[in-house]
């Protein structure tokens, strides 16, 4: 399947600080994990779609997303194109971002057994995302 172009979002530190809260630029911009189950995506399974709460960048189908038990949201597939994946230095894990602005988003798994039809486990900050 081609991936969909994404627009490339750019924002100095400055505006995203003015533009995001305190929590959002953590998780988003400075890489950072909110604890788990306090995200209120974590047990959300309405109909629609879930997007970069950065730059409003789609990232998720709402039928991709399973509860993994985990404490954070997960989904089984991005976006074409919406998601971009990075190995952490140790390659324990991939950083997972949004394709436009950069924001991280939270990280991929593979292989853990949910029987997803990717075997694919993305845990995203609930921070991160938002829904409509």
């Amino acid at each position: 399947m081609a991936e969909a172009p994404v627009s490339v979002v750019r924002k100095t530190e400055e505006v995203w600080r003015a533009v995001l809260s305190p929590e959002q630029f953590r998780i988003l911009r400075q890489k950072g994990t909110e604890k788990p189950r306090t995200g209120e995506y974590d047990k959300f399974f309405e109909e629609g779609i879930f997007s970069c709460v950065g730059c409003k960048t789609p990232l998720y189908k709402s039928t991709t997303k399973f509860d993994s038990g985990c404490g954070w949201p997960a989904f089984f597939q991005g976006l074409p194109g919406a998601i971009n994946r990075t190995p952490d230095p140790d390659g324990r894990r991939t950083e997972i971002t949004c394709a436009a602005c950069d924001g991280h988003l939270g990280h991929v798994f593979k292989g853990e057994g949910y029987g997803t039809p990717t075997d694919e486990r993305h845990c995203v900050n609930s921070v991160s995302i938002s829904f409509h």
